[in-house]
């Protein structure tokens, strides 16, 4: 569900922003219905930025992966302050170069002059402190790099204490109207402080339940398809899980990411960040989960010939539970029966599976329900596919 005041949110881009967290807000908030302008100085609509992958791979500091391309909707000279609810800046070496630039300075320090939400993450407090707007002790948070320059500027280092894994990441500091985040870890917990300061009301049609998910996924699974909707649950308070056939709790499954190149047929495969499996296949019940959701990439292909994946969506369906699929996830449904005399969206990599499997393809829709299914073409349908499957969940976002 969603209201009839539309909320605007304002994304400051720049090439090699960090990918995962430019679009997995740039997703969750589209598919509540907020209006995201993403725009880039010296660009217009159209116009692409390129983006970055920052993960840990082995060396003592993050090493940055060129992913894909994020095209801008509008005109960075067209922006009035006053028009939108809050502006987010996502980290990536862009606010290197952006934060000594006059104009994208002047715009940061305005949205604070209207006491509108300023949203950093990971290296973009970089405009707090270009703007002056640390001083005072203001509690701020970010990678670990920018402490110095954090507490030069006159702000107060937030870290947070007990944290001995990466699943332990998940806060943030919200100081006014000033958010920041050590980085895309944190960005379920970020995300909810998000929709509620942009004046959200989350709910669930059942007061006594909240949802759960359990996520199969493997090697090679969509990084977006995986990593956007896992956190969006979480951020809506679900109980969220990330399960594969062959690995255990905190083994990382590699993702991957498509790049649709200018002059090419198909999109370039690339490198994304690392996902981290959250329970052992043995500790999975399928009775402690309302839904299974199959991502796409090239994982469903290493599934489908896995007995027991193909046994546990089987059981999902048995039991009257939800099932969802994004992109190349139709190909492991079609495999279980899933799809039979069902309609669902579907991309060209999954119309003959759909079509073998005894599904009817929707053309015409690029997100599709049909009763305790949830379907969507492609990768960037995720904000349709979030709408549509909290929604089937008894899940709304109401501003």
């Amino acid at each position: 569900m969603r209201s009839m005041a539309q909320k605007s949110v304002l994304m400051l881009c720049g090439e090699f922003m960090e990918a995962y967290e430019t679009i997995v807000p740039l997703y969750i908030l589209q598919a509540f219905g907020v209006n995201v302008h993403c725009v880039s100085p010296a660009r217009k609509t159209g116009d692409k930025c390129v983006m970055a992958a920052h993960d840990l791979l082995g060396l003592e500091i993050y090493t940055e992966l060129v992913v894909d391309h994020l095209t801008l909707n509008a005109n960075f000279e067209d922006v009035i302050p006053d028009h939108y609810d809050a502006i987010i800046i996502p980290g990536g070496r862009f606010t290197e170069l952006l934060s000594a630039d006059e104009k994208c300075v002047s715009l940061v320090a305005r949205f604070a002059e209207l006491k509108k939400l300023i949203f950093t993450s990971c290296h973009s407090q970089l405009f707090l402190a270009a703007a002056g707007l640390l001083t005072g002790g203001m509690k701020c948070t970010a990678f670990g790099s920018m402490k110095p320059l954090i507490e030069l500027s006159g702000g107060a280092w937030w870290q947070q204490p007990g944290v001995q894994t990466l699943f332990d990441i998940t806060d943030c500091v919200k100081d006014g109207s000033f958010m920041s985040t050590m980085g895309w870890p944190t960005l379920a917990h970020s995300l909810r402080v998000l929709l509620e300061s942009l004046g959200s009301k989350i709910s669930s049609s059942n007061e006594n339940h909240q949802p759960s998910l359990l996520f199969l996924i493997g090697d090679c699974v969509e990084d977006y398809s995986i990593n956007v909707p896992f956190k969006a649950f979480q951020a809506l308070g679900c109980k969220v899980d990330a399960v594969t056939p062959n690995k255990k709790r905190g083994e990382k499954c590699a993702t991957i990411v498509h790049d649709l190149e200018d002059g090419r047929q198909l999109p370039t495969e690339k490198s994304g960040h690392n996902f981290y499996v959250t329970i052992g296949w043995d500790d999975v019940s399928v009775d402690d989960y309302d839904c299974i959701v199959v991502p796409g990439g090239r994982s469903p292909e290493l599934l489908v010939m896995n007995p027991k994946a193909v046994e546990l969506v089987r059981t999902f369906v048995e039991k009257g539970k939800f099932v969802a699929a994004i992109g190349m996830g139709n190909w492991l449904l079609a495999a279980t029966g899933t799809l039979k005399k069902k309609r669902c969206a579907s991309s060209y990599g999954t119309k003959v599976a759909v079509k073998v499997g005894g599904g009817e393809i929707v053309e015409s829709e690029r997100c599709v329900t049909d009763e305790k299914l949830v379907t969507a073409a492609e990768t960037s349908d995720l904000p349709a596919f979030m709408y549509a499957l909290s929604g089937a969940l008894g899940l709304s976002v109401v501003f």
